[in-house]
């Protein structure tokens, strides 16, 4: 039933106009809904969309909540590291960030990074 389904990520932010700001200035997203004051709706390739709410719960999750899919990672991250994003740094049995980028045993490659409301993101590339 669900297959063949779009399917969308929904993120929380205890702070929705400093979350506002962080997706627009740091990551160059425009909310579908610009007038909204308790959630946002962000509209990115391919269809797929996110939804970001306002509640207290934000930041309590240490998962990786959200991540997209690049073509180039290392330019992604140092895109974004100039426009102020801080990337991760793990160092778990397998898993080791270098420069803030892993390379997964699937020869994968993945960054993470926290928002404004401590939701962990993440670009990934596929090999």
């Amino acid at each position: 039933m669900l297959k063949d389904q779009q399917v969308a990520a929904v993120l929380p932010a205890a702070d929705i106009a400093r979350a506002r700001d962080f997706y627009r200035d740091k990551l160059g997203l425009e909310p579908e809904n610009p007038d909204a004051t308790d959630n946002l709706q962000y509209k990115c390739g391919g269809g797929t969309r996110f939804l970001l709410y306002e509640t207290p719960n934000a930041g309590t999750a240490k998962n990786t909540q959200i991540g997209w899919l690049v073509d180039d990672l290392p330019a992604a991250v140092e895109e974004l590291r100039a426009k102020g994003v801080v990337f991760e740094e793990y160092d778990f049995p397998g898993l080791k960030t270098e420069n803030g980028i892993a390379t997964t045993p699937d020869g994968n490659s993945a960054a993470w990074f926290l928002d404004t409301e401590g939701n962990i993101l993440n670009l990934n590339t596929m090999p």
